[in-house]
């Protein structure tokens, strides 16, 4: 037997104050889109968001409301009148926003919609009808047939053109709900391709989120690849295609780069398991955007300045410097697409230090000195910076690249992050000596110098050369020398 399609009640309670507005103002309100096709599928989200649309008046519509529930408000579109009013209702954070009419009537609305899978709608009047929803839902291009068959389909061959967004979301979409993309989509996001140029860095970044938030980022990056969509999103891609690397590596830059990808998600499967690991990967760093997801980023991005660095030496292809490269290109995407202050500085240095694990390696027995400086320089992004390199090392197999090494490898990178967790759980050491001690000590000026001398100790410390004030001012004596 069918389950019956209703909003709960907490839902209803909210659209209710929402439809007594509507009416008391003799407006008609239409429940469309997202909320009516997770609905089918029976998708709940930790924090709802519900889209009404209306023939006009949805800007002052939506003021009024907000003034009324004593929620936030922001016009989304004023040319379109679009509006957003945001609330927090217990410990959910509810989304309502609002549009006019883009057509003269409901049946032109909702040829204006993406997908077929979206131009649902209901009248918001029949939500508190005691019938089964899913017998009202207005349905003109066949979306719950396609919600059926998995399917995404544009409602319009202009689709696209109306909104170049709309190529990434159909790809979001199909790896977030594991629905197929139709063949005409396929044309037309070809076709299109271009026109995502146009788009701002903030919707591009929004929609490439929604993708690295699943666990199919790579089967849906590769997809796009296939089209050379995702070049138009990170031009740096093209330069990085059909570059060999070596006997060390069976891939060129770039398929390496998405093989990184698909050995980070294969990590993640199991990272997850592990509590510590599962809490860092899930931390947001700005909005809802998790370090697990940006980490995805990183795997696209660490060899990006490989192009550029590129000689050839003796019959051997080298990238020396190739990760101060990468750490100016991965700025410049950084601008691009609009990242938060704290995402750039954690992608710029993850870049940056991505070869350090396997530096440390090649060691059998790496110093003290050089994994305190490792802990030191790569901060808060020390383990996704292991992370990141098992993923690129497991992506390296080349002629050359022996077991032995390869073992070596994922033993030292283990053994830092158990080191690393450990040591998140102690209580951090306060240092022995601070700059106003120096300074009296030995007659010296406020300066750099201080500074400098400040890290050397703190080093000696962390190594355990030295161990209480005695010994760090004789150590900082001879530094100073």
């Amino acid at each position: 037997m069918k389950s019956k399609l209703e909003f709960n009640l907490q839902d209803k309670k909210i659209l209710k104050i929402i439809y007594n507005c509507a009416t008391s103002r003799k407006l008609k309100l239409y429940l469309v889109g997202g909320i009516l096709r997770d609905l089918i599928l029976q998708r709940k989200k930790a924090n709802p968001d519900f889209d009404f649309c209306l023939k006009s008046g949805a800007l002052n519509f939506g003021r009024q409301l907000a003034h009324k529930l004593g929620a936030g408000f922001v016009i989304l579109d004023e040319v379109h009148a679009a509006c957003r009013v945001v609330k927090k209702i217990r410990n959910q954070i509810y989304t309502f926003d609002f549009t006019d009419f883009r057509a003269l009537n409901l049946e032109g609305d909702l040829r204006h919609r993406d997908f077929t899978i979206n131009a649902l709608a209901l009248k918001l009047e029949d939500v508190f009808i005691n019938k089964d929803l899913g017998s009202l839902i207005i349905d003109l291009y066949s979306g719950r047939a396609d919600l059926k068959s998995k399917i995404i389909r544009v409602t319009s061959a202009d689709s696209f053109r109306e909104d170049p967004l709309r190529i990434l979301r159909a790809f979001s979409f199909g790896c977030r709900l594991d629905f197929q993309l139709d063949k005409e989509v396929l044309f037309l996001a070809k076709k299109n391709k271009h026109l995502l140029a146009t788009v701002s860095g903030e919707r591009i970044r929004d929609e490439l989120f929604k993708i690295f938030d699943t666990q199919q980022a790579y089967t849906c990056l590769t997809g796009l690849d296939k089209l050379k969509i995702l070049e138009i999103i990170f031009p740096e891609i093209k330069p990085m295609r059909k570059i060999g690397q070596g006997p060390y590596h069976h891939l060129d830059v770039w398929q390496h780069t998405l093989e990184t990808l698909r050995q980070f998600e294969m990590l993640l499967e199991s990272a997850k398991q592990k509590p510590e690991m599962s809490n860092y990967l899930n931390a947001e760093l700005s909005g809802s955007r998790s370090r697990g997801s940006l980490l995805k980023l990183v795997c696209l991005l660490h060899d990006i300045g490989k192009p550029k660095a590129l000689r050839r030496e003796k019959r051997k292809i080298i990238f020396h410097g190739h990760e101060r490269i990468g750490l100016g290109l991965t700025r410049i995407v950084c601008r691009r697409l609009k990242l938060a202050n704290d995402e750039s500085r954690s992608l710029e240095r993850m870049v940056l230090w991505h070869l350090r694990p396997g530096y440390l390696a090649s060691n059998v027995n790496p110093s003290e000195r050089a994994i305190f400086r490792y802990f030191r320089d790569t901060g808060q992004d020390a383990l996704g910076v292991l992370l990141l390199s098992l993923a690129d090392q497991r992506a390296t197999k080349g002629p050359l690249t022996t077991a032995l090494s390869r073992t070596r490898h994922e033993k030292i990178v283990k053994a830092l992050v158990r080191r690393l967790f450990k040591k998140n759980q102690e209580k951090s050491v306060p240092r022995i000596l601070d700059g106003n001690d120096l300074m009296r000590k030995f007659k010296l000026p406020p300066g750099r110098f201080i500074g400098q001398l400040l890290g050397k100790l703190e080093e000696a410390q962390g190594i355990g050369k030295i161990k209480n004030k005695f010994e760090a001012f004789k150590f900082a004596k001879k530094l100073i020398k």
